[in-house]
């Protein structure tokens, strides 16, 4: 009866860091997709409008920069979920 609730036990943190870990993967991939998103429409509003440039530019960072750190969170909040 022990051994069997040890084993559920041990089986519940295993699945739970697997479910962590792939929340955490996930949170990565989409960050990636939505950082390769901006910076494809900043070049190409760029090329549109090259004087706009240096503003386009501001606002790709300021973006860029929300997107990191929702997906920081995202993946802190996995992490500590398996703890």
């Amino acid at each position: 009866m022990l051994l069997s609730a040890v084993l559920l036990q041990a089986s519940t943190i295993a699945w739970g860091a697997i479910a962590g870990a792939i929340g955490a993967a996930t949170a990565a991939l989409a960050a990636a997709w939505g950082i390769g998103k901006i910076g494809q429409s900043a070049m190409e509003s760029i090329a549109r409008q090259p004087e706009a440039a240096g503003n386009i530019r501001t606002a790709m960072l300021i973006i860029g920069a929300l997107v990191e750190g929702a997906c920081l969170f995202a993946i802190l909040v996995c992490l500590l979920a398996v703890v």
